[in-house]
């Protein structure tokens, strides 16, 4: 082995180690969010994001900050925000995530493969050489939309979360309400028992925007525009027709508890409904193909071993 050789090798080895010792580093880093009362709330960050994060910075800023970028950086924010990553991440480095996640980490896979193509002996190796650059193409476009997936995804999550605890949240409410408390005892009551959830997130800060002085249609309205969820933005207009007509809240927050419930029962049944369409592949593709093997393998086993 000459020189030039072990050189490369020792680079190499010190290159990997460097990469894993950064990935190691991102992987124990803990990110957090301030509440509206001033508490830290843990956030997790895919460990791609995490890696890339940093490297947002260097991005240019023309691209990410420009104006024809703007409605894209608008709708961004409005994700992050129903996300629950608010002051965590912005919307221009998620934009630039998505040129540098599929450059870093697509680009990481081809050099990989690119090294391992000379490696490989075989017909594995001979079809991985003639189709390289289909499988660079593959790797660069799913990382390329990663960070759109993982941004839905992490809104869809938060939603299933809140739309679990609103209706037990506002039998809370309508019962702190109809015993005699008012509106900001009720939701302070709630915020004091409970564990907090993204609800329970959502409801500190409609409690401490009431405090600094907005009045409870607005923090209503913002609220709802936040989460942008169905069952927060009818529940957020039914308090505000009741204020607004002078009502009781008491009984608005009931009926829509009960509306929610009966959704979540209608969805349930539905996807109860879907299951067995959804079981038929893999009924036909795993299921059958096994129970005929069990049934039929020993036959044929023998009817092989005796023409043999």
């Amino acid at each position: 082995m000459d020189t030039q050789t072990i050189i490369i090798s020792v680079l190499f080895m010190v290159s990997v180690t460097g990469l894993v010792w950064q990935i190691a580093l991102a992987a124990r880093r803990a990110t957090y969010v301030t509440l509206a009362d001033g508490r830290r709330q843990e956030r997790s960050l895919p460990l791609i994001i995490r890696l890339m994060l940093p490297f947002t910075s260097s991005f240019p800023q023309k691209i990410s900050m420009h104006r024809k970028l703007e409605e894209s950086r608008a709708r961004i924010s409005r994700k992050l925000v129903a996300a629950g990553f608010e002051g965590l991440i912005e919307a221009h480095e998620v934009i630039a995530l998505r040129t540098l996640v599929p450059l870093g980490f697509g680009g990481l896979i081809c050099a990989i493969i690119a090294l391992m193509i000379p490696l490989m002996r075989g017909n594995v190796g001979v079809i991985i050489a003639d189709r390289q650059f289909s499988f660079y193409f593959i790797f660069i476009l799913l990382f390329g939309i990663y960070t759109d997936l993982w941004l839905k995804s992490a809104v869809k999550a938060r939603h299933q979360k809140i739309e679990h605890a609103l209706p037990f949240v506002l039998d809370l409410l309508t019962l702190a309400v109809e015993s005699g408390l008012d509106f900001m005892s009720g939701i302070n009551r709630i915020i004091q028992k409970r564990e907090i959830d993204p609800l329970g997130e959502e409801l500190i800060r409609v409690f401490r925007e009431i405090q600094v002085g907005r009045s409870r249609r607005e923090a209503l309205r913002n609220l709802a525009v936040r989460v942008d969820h169905p069952d927060i933005r009818a529940v957020s207009n039914a308090l505000i027709q009741a204020d607004e007509l002078g009502s009781g809240i008491g009984g608005a927050m009931r009926i829509q508890a009960d509306q929610i419930r009966v959704k979540r029962f209608q969805k349930a049944e539905k996807r109860g409904n879907e299951a067995p369409v959804k079981m038929l592949f893999p009924l036909i593709a795993f299921i059958f193909p096994s129970v005929f093997l069990i049934l039929l393998g020993p036959i044929l086993l023998r009817l092989l071993s005796g023409a043999m």
